[in-house]
């Protein structure tokens, strides 16, 4: 079986370890991965402040070239070894999809591989929370909201709309974690059943002409412990003939390839 891995985050994630872009790369190829993606978090789009507590989100613009400049060595580096992208996880934020579609027309043509994520919500206050920081602050985003069905159903709009939204042609095709508000789920478990929504962006990702990740990152956090999307939405997925891409979502160099034995097992 051809092993890729589409999601990998790099030193350059402030949120992340410092294992440099080697330790990841040899860990791949020990692991026998023939293609890699780094995707590391773009910088957020001008005018936007981050509503992470601890600011740490994304890189800044002013490390994008270094990052730029760094996988390209290895790429070139490691060329005969294992196929490596260059590539990104944009973040889709409602309001401000000019900004990122004009980050995305000045370095797109760069890119060889990248992801479209959403980690912020615009809530009732219009303003802005990090879905996924902490299982915390999602309780106060549950007491904003009046419950935690309204975050899941904010939730599938933006990931709807981020879809549907024009980003120039550079946009990512790739959709990340499509359900990654399942993860504090087993501390914040919703009242209603979203199969439905769900079913309906595997649709419009298919209508679209779109990939998943197939996000094995949940499977190891423990108020989650499935994959983004879970295994009923990837076989219905497989039934509709999306693509899936594997990924690890790996913040730090031993991540590599977490999970892929449960993913495998299931394709």
């Amino acid at each position: 079986m051809y092993k890729r891995d589409g999601h990998i985050h790099t030193p350059f994630c402030p949120h992340g370890t410092k294992d440099g872009l080697k330790e990841y790369i040899k860990r791949a190829i020990d692991l026998g991965f023939g293609e890699i993606t780094f995707t590391e978090h773009a910088p957020l789009p001008q005018g936007f402040e981050d509503t992470a507590p601890t600011k740490d989100s994304s890189m800044t613009t002013e490390q994008l070239l270094s990052y730029f400049d760094e996988v390209q060595a290895v790429k070139d580096l490691f060329q005969s070894e294992l196929k490596i992208n260059l590539g990104l996880e944009i973040d889709y934020i409602e309001g401000y999809e000019d900004g990122t579609k004009e980050f995305l027309q000045k370095w797109g043509h760069l890119l060889d591989d990248s992801v479209l994520s959403v980690h912020f919500l615009k809530n009732p206050l219009k303003k802005y929370d990090c879905l996924d920081y902490s299982s915390d602050l999602f309780g106060e985003m549950v007491s904003l909201y009046g419950n935690v069905d309204r975050i899941y159903e904010c939730y599938f709009q933006t990931v709807s709309k981020s879809i549907s939204a024009d980003l120039g042609p550079y946009k990512p095709t790739r959709i990340g974690h499509m359900t990654l508000v399942h993860k504090f789920q087993k501390q914040y478990p919703p009242t209603q059943n979203f199969s439905n929504k769900i079913r309906e962006l595997l649709h419009q990702v298919k209508n679209a002409g779109y990939e998943l990740d197939y996000n094995a990152a949940g499977l190891y956090k423990p108020l989650c412990v499935e994959t983004y999307p879970p295994q009923w939405a990837v076989e219905e997925a497989l039934r509709l003939q999306i693509p899936l891409v594997y990924g690890s979502d790996a913040h730090q160099a031993k991540d590599i390839g977490q999970g892929l034995h449960v993913l495998a097992g299931n394709r």
